[in-house]
């Protein structure tokens, strides 16, 4: 903030001013003269996930609300878990230590790999389940994984007026349509950690190298920067994920409105100065937000072709035809199976298609084509 900044105050009061009486409110804010190292907000780390949030409309600090996907909230560092770092809205990975507050937003996460998680109920103790700041109450885990770091919400930030702030507040504005939406390529895969990541960036890299503007968008998941890094790493114009529209995840989102993220995401690329298109559907075709969104006519008619990731011949064979059943066209295949010259060489027998490296679809020559292929 310029003149002021957020401090504690006794817990259910607003204090306006040192000279005014407190009003009663939902909160255990007041604002007053910048108070210098000892403010709460100046010390407050905030993460990746929150980062679009204007922290100038913060007047209060919520405790009498159940918590819904995208609030925004203070929460303390209980116990430190798997997360051991957080993201940053700067983008650096900050060490976390207990007593630590951070800002991050509740969210539910599906992820079968490491963390399945939902948004609680009430504001009582829960975990960081994303190192991007997504907040939420775990279900399961992957048995690799340690427990998650553990936080103690101590409210909702809320503006003056005592609304809750949520991230849809801070989405990217979309305006009209485009006259004509640019080439867009997916990429797909058998299931979290199959490769499409790496193979995503490794295309736009490619693509790049040819003097192309590239736009790549994660059009599903959960909040976390590491994917939209790799992205500007490997020279992307624009690297844009879910999170840049108001949505911390995007599991448990009803269909229709995953399919009008999708658009509102293409079309706003469409819109700065891009000549490609490159999307990532996060987790694998078994999961149902995934089959929903990758079968329904707004995907169909926006996506050209699609690389498929796999973790080896059968899983890229079966998720092929599973595609090709449905009239998406495949033009390739990437992924973890291409760590192998011999699983690189059944995927090629099981499919027909062209098995692509990442250090293949990282050159002008693979990549470019790609954007006319279509089987």
């Amino acid at each position: 903030m310029s003149d002021s900044e957020l401090n504690y105050a006794e817990a259910g009061t607003l204090v306006r001013g040192d000279d005014q009486d407190p009003v009663e409110t939902g909160s255990f804010w007041r604002t007053g003269p910048r108070p210098g190292a000892g403010s709460l907000l100046a010390r407050l780390r905030q993460s990746f996930v929150t980062r679009r949030a204007d922290l100038g409309d913060c007047q209060n600090l919520r405790r009498d609300q159940q918590p819904r996907p995208g609030d925004l909230a203070i929460a303390r560092v209980e116990r430190i878990g798997q997360q051991v770092r957080l993201q940053l809205a700067s983008g650096r990975r900050g060490m976390l230590y207990p007593g630590d507050r951070v800002l991050v937003c509740y969210g539910n996460r599906y992820a079968p790999d490491q963390y399945e998680a939902v948004v609680p109920g009430d504001l009582g103790e829960c975990q960081l389940v994303t190192a991007g700041g997504v907040a939420g109450q775990v279900l399961s885990r992957h048995p690799r994984l340690k427990p998650p770091t553990v936080l103690q919400p101590e409210g909702l930030l809320a503006d003056q007026r005592g609304v809750v702030l949520n991230l849809r507040r801070y989405g990217l504005p979309v305006a009209g349509h485009p006259g004509q939406r640019k080439p867009v390529i997916g990429v797909l895969g058998t299931s979290m950690n199959s490769g499409k990541t790496t193979a995503l960036a490794a295309l736009v890299r490619g693509l790049s190298l040819a003097g192309l503007r590239v736009a790549a968008i994660k059009a599903t998941g959960t909040g976390s920067g590491n994917d939209l890094w790799s992205m500007e790493d490997a020279g992307a114009h624009l690297a844009l994920d879910f999170t840049d529209m108001g949505y911390p995840s995007t599991y448990r989102v009803p269909d229709p409105e995953i399919e009008a993220l999708l658009d509102r995401l293409l079309t706003y690329a469409s819109q700065q100065d891009t000549d490609v298109i490159v999307v990532e559907v996060a987790d694998g075709l078994c999961h149902q937000e995934t089959a929903t969104l990758v079968t329904s006519q707004c995907f169909r008619a926006s996506v050209g072709r699609v690389l498929f990731c796999a973790g080896d011949a059968l899983g890229a064979r079966a998720g092929v035809e599973w595609l090709e059943e449905r009239g998406i066209p495949v033009v390739g295949v990437s992924g973890l199976v291409t760590a192998s010259v011999l699983a690189s060489r059944e995927a090629r027998q099981a499919t027909g298609l062209p098995v692509w490296t990442r250090d293949r679809l990282s050159t002008p020559e693979v990549a470019v084509p790609l954007l006319e292929s279509r089987r």
